[in-house]
């Protein structure tokens, strides 16, 4: 068989043998691999979505408690992904890392299920409240964190193993690459679709325990659709502990922190070899940035011991390049942490928020509250398509990029965007407590005001999704150096988990502070004698001057080389 007809990046079949690009990867191992994650997001959307409700209705938890413990269990759902990563870079891979990690999810999905519908474990509730056990409370909680460990293992790794279905050495499959990344986070707003409009009903009017039964099933079948293509699957080989490279290079450097980096790069230290000795890597070229651990790959007459070289002395370029990489990532990485803050409102504030307003579709359906979140899901499943079929073919006249925007200049679309939403919804929460204070609503539990007037800033995030959350999947994905990528994709989730703790932080701040002196505050358990349009615009605030450090750090930015 000829050299072409095996891909050059040094990807494997299920079997170990070089991965045959006829038989492997590229969209018909993707079909199952999109399947897969359609199916896990609806059971972890199915699950997460009402969970607000769940904690205030069933184990009756008061508006800030069950914001904070919802965006606690989120943000450590995007924190358990630096360890799935690590584990799939250094020692397992991305597909038996995402294999291993599918039972632990399962166990929580079905301890969850189990909590809330089998007598003894599910809270006893009475026509006025629930009188939840602290057993009871405990059971459910470790199966949250069950399913938070769980999905650690496959966040970092499916949309990284997707791309890994492509040949970036092949120009043809490189450019099916970037539509992946469009397509990936359609089928996560699909799955999301059906959780937020049918299982939330579900939850609301059939029952807790049919609500996270069905999402428990959906993961059984998330798992089945992974299996059933691992014949088509290219895999890439654990390159070994990526956090050891990485400290091997701050040491060497270190050690010659006197030693002068000569003018010419070329004499820098680099394997002779066309591959490079991280396995699963190409080589990457020299940069001018961070100049000091340059010193790491001088050779110096104590580096070669009888012909072997110390990598705790001397290092590749590669190496250091693998260091800068991860560098020059983080400040890009920071900048998303508040827009993570704004996706975050959608499970916690515009859920309390709509909760205030009348819910009803006709004389007898009731729209739950957290079901709006469809709207989201809409506009992504909306603007992804129109993105990749329309905006990037025209774009790409103006810009001559064949992308249409290079990444970063679809990220900071994303955060432009974000910003007007949390400016509607501030506008229509100044509206609703207008028609509270003309109409002395204040106790009223639903108020006659539709909640589909919250359409427009589920709309609006949906919108930033598409520009923020893909770009910064294909970035750090294709910015990441190649033994390294499981490890950048997890970092960018856990913008996602410190913009849930920094919502935690902001919610706890402004109540304690707005409560000063026996007021009510922003945030009370009765918002019609409250102040959210606050909360909104300090988010709106926010999120400007972010926008701002942003464009700062995008003109900075070094895109990475490989050779």
């Amino acid at each position: 068989m000829a050299q072409d007809d095996y891909s050059n990046d040094g990807t494997v079949d299920i079997k170990g043998n070089p991965a045959d690009k006829k038989k492997t990867g590229n969209w018909k191992a993707c079909r199952y691999i999109l399947g897969n994650e359609c199916c896990e997001r609806l059971a972890y959307y199915g699950m997460s979505t009402n969970l607000v409700n769940y904690l205030e209705d069933r184990l009756n938890q008061g508006n800030v408690a069950a914001s904070n413990n919802v965006t606690n269990w989120s943000g450590t759902c995007y924190i358990t992904p630096l360890i799935g990563a690590f584990l799939a870079d250094s020692y397992l891979g991305r597909y038996w890392t995402i294999a291993s990690f599918v039972v632990i999810y399962i166990i929580g999905m079905t301890l969850l299920t189990l909590s809330a519908s089998v007598p003894g474990l599910k809270p006893s509730c009475d026509k006025d409240s629930c009188h939840p056990t602290t057993g009871q409370t405990a059971a459910f909680f470790v199966a949250l964190y069950f399913i938070a460990l769980g999905t650690g293992g496959i966040k970092p790794c499916v949309s990284s193993f997707g791309a890994d279905q492509f040949d970036e050495t092949d120009e043809t499959e490189k450019k099916k690459k970037s539509s992946f990344f469009n397509w990936f986070y359609l089928s996560i707003n699909i799955g999301a679709l059906i959780a937020s409009s049918v299982l939330v009903w579900i939850q609301m009017n059939v029952g807790w325990g049919w609500g996270f039964g069905i999402p428990a099933v959906a993961m059984a079948l998330a798992v089945v659709f992974f299996f059933l293509g691992s014949k088509l699957y290219r895999i890439q080989k654990p390159g070994g502990s990526p956090i050891t490279r990485i400290i091997q290079v701050i040491v060497a450097s270190f050690r010659k922190y006197q030693v002068q980096v000569p003018d010419d790069k070329s004499l820098l230290y680099e394997t002779a070899e066309e591959e490079s000795q991280i396995q699963g890597s190409r080589k990457l070229e020299h940069t001018n940035k961070f100049k000091f651990f340059d010193k790491a790959a001088v050779e110096t007459r104590a580096d070669n011991i009888k012909g072997l070289t110390n990598p705790w002395r001397l290092c590749t370029v590669t190496q250091v390049e693998e260091l800068k990489s991860i560098i020059r990532l983080l400040p890009i990485w920071a900048s998303g942490i508040v827009f993570a803050t704004v996706y975050s409102q959608m499970s916690t504030m515009f859920v309390l928020q709509g909760n205030t307003m009348d819910q009803k579709m006709g004389p007898r359906f009731k729209i739950p509250s957290a079901s709006l979140s469809l709207f989201d899901t809409l506009s992504v499943i909306f603007w992804a398509p129109v993105y990749d079929r329309i905006i990037v073919p025209y774009a790409r006249k103006f810009t001559g990029h064949e992308r249409g925007f290079t990444q970063l200049q679809r990220m900071g679309i994303g955060l432009v965007i974000s910003i007007v939403s949390m400016i509607v919804a501030g506008v229509l929460e100044v509206v609703r407590l207008k028609f509270v204070r003309e109409n002395n609503y204040y106790d009223l539990e639903y108020i006659p005001m539709t909640i589909f007037w919250q359409v427009p800033q589920y709309f609006l995030i949906g919108c930033a999704e598409v520009f923020t959350f893909i770009g910064q999947l294909e970035f750090f994905y294709d910015q990441a150096p190649d033994a390294m990528r499981s490890l950048c994709s997890a970092l960018s989730l856990t913008t996602v988990a410190l913009g849930n703790y920094l919502s935690t932080l902001l919610v706890t701040v402004v109540t304690k502070v707005t409560t000063r002196g026996g007021k009510l505050g922003w945030i009370p358990d009765n918002l019609n004698r409250g102040h959210l349009d606050y909360f909104y615009w300090l988010l709106a605030i926010l999120s400007f001057l972010n926008f701002t450090v942003y464009l700062w750090i995008s003109k900075w930015y070094t895109y990475k080389k490989a050779t």
